[in-house]
């Protein structure tokens, strides 16, 4: 939780500073006080932020010091808005206003000049306010959140900054020489590894920040299993200051009688006392011969000068017995000196970017484990008599005298056997709901995997989602199979910290286990002390097994199991289960292995829930149809692990079982993270908090934001970005703009899952992150509401509220769902105010004139909004950065005082009844979004108030579908999207030079294309290089202006034609191989009379098309079998969706080479059409198809019999 308040705090710091820093270099003309007022806030501000950006776990701890971070916050924000309304009053016409005494000002415009200056004064209080309680409490110290105290100085800050850099370089060549050696990074290797000379070794282990891990570290090797027989004699000294050599050698003595006391039932402290107790001669005569004689390991902790390594050594001499000293100190001059001047530093574990230990040794010393002797990987190896040997040990037979000496089977068939049957088992127990599509994407993922030769294959998802079960039903499904695909199969969970050498171990124990998965940790001591890598390797190498690696958690773990276990010429699979979508990508040997498990859809998860409950109690009585279920089930977010604990305690409450649901959708997050009935839950709310911890902190704000719309809303994604960019969550740097940063934030919160697509859709790329539509996981919205509620920054209205004063924050959300109690809303207090979102029916009182920094105004959809709403709204919000009245149909006039909103970015009047823009639009300079205009797209069902057959009106041809833009609109140098133009309605050829100077244009949608202007179009269009989207509309009578001109379609990704009669324009097509890669277009849309066989065969060529939509007027066929010299081509590789509708009569033929990805088939039955498909069995990866507005229940009989023949069924569905 601390973590987001730090993020969120940084974010708005941030956001202050660049304002700040933009009006002292840019309002020259401010009052001389006032700069210096923007000046001292901004040099405390950055102070403030590099707090921020150190600020620890153990600081934010502390809750005065998250008290203060919020505080940063607030005021961060309140500087933001100073400044804002500062360069709201910036007229150009009136700068000279500012030059002048406040006495020669008229008193409005001094009174508001007086105003800012006076504010800024204020906050400047504010400021040493905050810096003043900060020096009060001693927030800020290099002890974190606890009080100022002199650290402990370690020698590398004792010798200053030469000492620092020379650490410093030090660590860099760790870490260089770990990624050059991996999997080296392990003391264990180092003492275990082969080498024919037996002179004492040494080794050295530093820690950047100390002694913190180094401990630990060299602890583990000590203990570790392979250590205990390699070293007769082991001690672990702490030295004393001063060195006491008597007091070493005893301590030395006692730790080799304890390590070599082999009594079973013996007290082994009581045996040390009665060793211990001879004379003092004895006792050295004792010692001096254990060192000769004996191989040891010494650990000597706490080394501080170079004469107590002096004296050490001159009592540990080298005895050529194959012993090991490891030294343990803090300062990297003493670890290296220990060593001497020819040495390697290593990097053992980074724990942050500026915190590693390292270890030290002789250079030349540590050799890879890889250069063994070729004799070692051979069958009849040290490390394969190891195998037969553990077989031999469990019960198996081996027989080494076999060609090539290949062990028996008869072991692993046994353990094969027994894991079958608990694989059956395990599967009856616990029957997986709703998973079937993913079912069968892993087993085509494994079979795809095999027979192309790739190894590895990656599963995905957040945690609770089902992923590792969704990976072990598989996995014993495949162990249940009579002609099994792997004769080999084990499970193991990655542990951190990740060991390479302990995760093989736990590899091969599973290999060897009867049981499903195992568990037991005891198998160390009875495990080969031969290396454990090296057995995996040939194992894997050897058989055809299928391993499942679960819970991986960072890219270097897997590029050390890689660089070790996964071999070309290997025939075993991989699956590994990981969070995080990079992760998975990294893993997978091909994008096509990559599997991304999501929640239930709501189906699935309410039949999850009925069978849990009844599992429990068979006689609970459930109604599918309840609206409390509904809403609980939709919030666990389709995970079933949340499913099944919620299900379990609902299903103990026969009686009071809504009372208890209602209860808990009321506290939901509460109640699972403080009722003992949720335990079984603390791992998933522990790694929720780890995951929102762990993101970048330019993402959290937006992560908060994401709570504003309803559980399970669909949300747009050009909404979502373009109210981060008035939010200030998105912003311009130095080589992207907002808008970049914006679609880098969408895709990234995608990747983490904390946003999906929404079910029952398919994307329209391989690797699409520019969905239309995404909603936010049920759980994971549940979980930052809860945390937005602690920090106050967004509040909501919805059912019938009470009167209160408690309710404020930044954000208003009105639910649909509110009664519209006017007293509830003229009690808030909106002077801190900034975004308002509206959901369901409008009231005039909305709009309140304490509202002064309201930046972002969302009505998308809103119901009963007037004009003269609309005209209160621009008055009494001047400083709007964000409009969007989207889909108010009753909306019929932009008045023209919006001219007057100087710091509008997006205006968004789509789905009105507006159809001209006002001319004073074009004195908003900083306007970069226009979206206007009555089309609709299958891609944006936005506007739920049109029927479907209103919308294909709408879009035919000649239907004024553009708005009329004014004079001057080249202006605008800012915009970057903007559509419909109506170009015939807005002054033809004119408008058209304006359009030209619009060269930042990324989207654009023009309406009113004819012959007389069809040029002059081409022409402004040829300037646009940015041009992503381009939407054209052709005059009625004008559907072949088109033919004969080419289309600059360079960077163009989505097009859109409507109106065309029978051939597509140029720059479609391409006359040769190189020019057509080229070609970027992912998405077409085409209105036309006739697609002719020729332009199919064009578009079938497009490499990168992946969303194809036809409608088509007249009768015909469209056969997508494109056949050169009576041989199929290849077409449409990567098309998904296609969607096919028509007015008239139409057939459409697909052939065995065609569209071999598509997923979605779409069909729009207008009134009057027929419509018959065939060879529908052709299309390989098909998953459904929709029908919209069908009456014909001919073509639905017809549909439905080719989907049952289809392999994979299909699904038919009716909207």
């Amino acid at each position: 939780m601390a973590d987001l308040v730090v993020g969120l705090a940084k974010s708005v710091v941030e956001g202050a500073l660049t304002k700040a820093q933009s009006a002292i270099e840019e309002e020259a003309k401010l009052r001389q006080s006032a700069q210096r007022d923007l000046v001292f806030i901004t040099g405390e501000f950055q102070m403030m932020q590099s707090f921020l950006n150190v600020a620890d776990a153990e600081r934010l701890g502390n809750p005065v010091v998250r008290t203060w971070v919020r505080q940063i916050r607030e005021l961060a924000y309140d500087v933001e808005d100073c400044v804002e309304f500062v360069v709201h009053l910036d007229k150009r016409s009136l700068w000279w206003r500012r030059l002048l005494p406040p006495s020669f000002l008229p008193r409005a415009a001094a009174s508001q000049l007086d105003e800012a200056v006076g504010e800024l004064e204020h906050l400047k209080a504010r400021v040493e306010d905050v810096s003043a309680r900060n020096a009060r409490y001693s927030l800020i110290s290099d002890s974190g959140s606890k009080p100022a105290k002199k650290p402990k100085a370690s020698a590398a800050a004792a010798a200053g900054g030469g000492g620092a850099a020379a650490a410093f370089s030090l660590l860099i060549e760790a870490r260089d020489a770990s990624k050059r050696q991996q999997g080296i990074g392990d003391l264990t290797q180092f003492l275990t590894k082969k080498d024919d000379g037996l002179e004492l070794q040494v080794i050295s282990v530093w820690g950047t920040a100390g002694d913190l891990g180094a401990a630990s570290l060299i602890r583990k090797a000590y203990n570790d299993p392979e250590i205990h027989p390699a070293f007769k004699r082991r001690a672990w000294v702490k030295i004393m200051h001063p060195f006491d050599p008597l007091q070493f050698i005893r301590s030395l003595m006692a730790q080799f009688h304890a390590n070599s006391c082999k009594q079973p039932d013996a007290i082994i402290g009581v045996e040390v006392l009665r060793k211990m107790d001879s004379s003092q001669d004895q006792l050295l005569k004792e010692f001096e011969e254990q060192v000769k004689t004996m191989k040891y390991l010494v650990v000597l902790e706490d080394v501080c000068t170079i004469a107590e390594w002096d004296t050490i050594r001159s009592f540990l001499p080298d005895r050529n017995n194959g012993s090991w000293i490891i030294v343990s100190t803090q300062q990297f001059e003493i670890a290296s000196l220990c060593i001497g001047h020819a040495y390697q530093v290593l990097e053992l574990k980074q724990f942050s970017s500026k915190h590693s230990v390292c270890a030290f040794f002789k250079e030349g010393s540590q050799e890879d484990d890889d250069q063994v002797d070729e004799t070692d990987m051979a069958c009849t190896s040290n490390n394969e008599i190891s195998v037969s040997h553990e077989l031999s040990k469990a019960g198996g037979s081996c027989d080494l005298s076999k060609a090539g000496g290949s062990c028996d089977l008869s072991f692993y068939t046994k353990i094969l056997s027994s894991k079958s049957k608990a694989a059956e088992g395990w599967m009856k127990s616990l029957p997986l709901v709703g998973r079937e599509l993913q079912m069968n994407k892993l087993h085509a993922c494994a079979a795809k995997a095999r027979f192309e030769a790739w190894n590895v294959m990656s599963v995905w998802g957040i945690a609770g989602v089902g992923k590792s079960a969704l990976v072990k039903n598989f996995y014993c499904q495949n162990m249940c199979q009579k002609d099994q695909l792997f004769n080999k199969y084990s499970w193991v969970e990655v542990t951190q910290p990740f060991n390479l050498r302990d995760f093989c171990r736990s590899l091969l124990w599973d290999f060897r286990s009867e049981s499903l998965q195992a568990k037991d940790t005891a198998y160390h001591g009875a495990m080969s002390s031969k290396n454990p890598i090296h057995e995996c390797c040939k194992l894997l190498k050897k058989y055809q097994c299928l391993v499942v690696i679960d819970d991986l958690r960072s890219t270097e773990d897997w590029d050390l199991i890689k660089s070790e276990l996964v071999s070309r010429h290997s025939k075993s699979v991989i699956v590994v289960i990981t969070s995080e979508a990079k992760i998975a990508t990294h893993c997978a040997d091909n994008e096509e292995l990559v599997l991304n498990v999501k929640g239930l859809e709501a189906d699935a998860a309410f039949d999850l829930f009925e069978m849990e409950v009844h599992r429990n109690n068979k006689t609970c009585p459930l109604n599918s149809k309840d609206k409390e279920l509904k809403e609980l089930i939709l919030k666990c977010g389709g995970l079933p692990k949340v499913i099944v604990a919620i299900a379990r305690l609902l299903a103990a409450k026969t009686v009071t079982l809504m009372e208890t649901a209602s209860s808990l959708n009321l506290r939901f997050m509460h109640e699972l993270e403080n009722n003992p009935e949720f335990d079984s839950l603390r791992g998933l709310l522990v790694w929720m908090q780890s995951y929102f911890r762990d993101c970048q902190d330019f993402l959290k704000p937006c992560i908060f934001y994401l709570s504003i719309f309803p559980l399970d809303h669909r949300i747009r994604r050009r909404r979502l970005v373009r109210r981060w960019i008035a939010e200030g969550y998105a912003r311009d740097c130095d080589k992207k703009s907002a808008e970049d940063n914006g679609e880098d934030y969408f895709s990234s919160l995608l990747d983490l899952s904390i946003i999906q697509q929404p079910p029952q859709s398919v994307t329209t790329n391989l690797n699409d992150t520019r969905m239309a539509l995404c909603q936010v996981n049920g759980f994971v919205r549940e979980y930052i509401v809860s945390r937005r509620m602690e920090e106050n920054l967004v509040f909501e209205l919805g059912g019938s509220c009470c009167l209160t004063t408690q309710r404020t924050g930044r954000h208003l959300i009105i639910l649909e769902s509110w009664d519209r109690d006017m007293i509830v809303f003229n009690s808030i207090d909106f002077s801190r105010l900034r975004s308002m979102t509206v959901f369901g029916e409008w009231k005039s009182f909305f709009i309140s004139d304490t509202m002064k920094i309201l930046r972002v105004l969302d009505l998308e959809n809103a119901k009963d909004v007037l004009d003269d709403d609309l005209h209160r709204i621009v008055k009494l919000l001047p400083r709007l950065k964000s409009l969007s009245i989207r889909g108010c149909h009753e909306i019929s006039h932009l008045p023209s005082s919006v001219g007057d909103l100087r710091q509008l970015q997006s205006l968004d009047v789509r789905h009105t009844s507006i159809v001209s823009l006002p001319s004073n639009i074009t004195n908003l300079e900083k306007l970069q979004y226009i979206r206007a205009g009555n089309t609709t797209t299958s891609e944006e069902p936005s506007t739920p108030c049109l029927p479907v057959s209103m919308l294909s009106k709408l879009c035919r041809p000649g239907h004024q579908v553009g708005v009329e833009v004014p004079g001057g609109i080249g202006k605008l140098t800012a915009l970057h999207t903007l559509g419909v133009v109506n170009i015939s309605a807005s002054g033809g050829k004119a408008i058209l030079k304006e359009l030209k100077k619009l060269t930042q244009l990324r989207k654009l949608g023009v309406s009113g294309i004819n012959r007389k202007n069809r040029d002059e179009f081409r022409s402004a269009i040829s300037s646009h290089s940015h041009l992503e989207s381009l939407s054209v509309w052709l005059d009625k009578d004008s559907e072949n202006c088109l033919d004969g001109i080419s289309l600059p379609l360079k960077n163009v990704q989505s097009l859109k034609l409507y109106g065309l009669v029978d051939k597509l324009p140029g720059g479609i097509k391409q006359d040769s191989q190189d020019a057509l890669k080229e070609v970027k277009l992912t998405k077409l849309e085409l209105e036309m009379d006739k697609l002719s066989k020729d332009d199919i065969a064009v578009l079938g060529a497009l490499p990168k098309l992946c969303t194809l939509r036809v409608k088509q007027f007249k009768e015909g066929t469209l056969d997508f079998c494109v056949k050169q010299e009576g041989r199929e081509l290849r077409t449409y590789q990567k098309v998904r969706i296609l969607e096919i509708a028509c007015s008239s009569s139409l057939k459409v033929n697909f052939g065995s080479e065609t569209m071999q990805n598509l997923e979605q088939l779409k069909v729009d039955c207008c009134n009057g059409s027929s419509l018959k498909f065939s060879d529908l069995n052709k299309l390989a990866e098909l998953k459904e198809v929709v029908l919209k507005g069908c009456s014909d229940n001919k073509l639905k009989e017809d549909l439905q019999t080719q989907l049952l023949q289809h392999t994979k069924k299909p699904l038919l569905k009716l909207e």
